[in-house]
């Protein structure tokens, strides 16, 4: 039940990401996966060092994967970043 928590809050954060400019990986769907996986890999970090089971959930599980998703996205809007600034070097 925790798995689905974390891509469920990954998936809202997510959502923001539409205030932000669109520099990201891959677009929106780079943005995506990386809320999502920035989500699901600090969630199941911080679940598993706490000794907790995957089944386990409360308002705790979902506050974890928030800052998780946040750095997801910061790491995929630096790579984006980085990328358009490679290609306007080139150009």
């Amino acid at each position: 039940m925790a798995a689905v928590v974390w891509v469920i809050t990954g998936i809202a954060i997510w959502h923001f990401t539409i205030f932000v400019p669109d520099r990201f990986w891959q677009g929106i769907v780079g943005a995506f996966i990386g809320s999502v996986a920035g989500a699901v890999v600090l969630g199941a970090l911080v679940q598993l060092l706490a000794g907790r089971g995957l089944g386990t959930t409360d308002a705790g599980t979902v506050l974890i994967v928030i800052p998780g998703s946040m750095i997801g996205l910061a790491i995929v809007y630096a790579i984006g970043v980085r990328a358009e600034r490679e290609a306007e070097e080139a150009a």
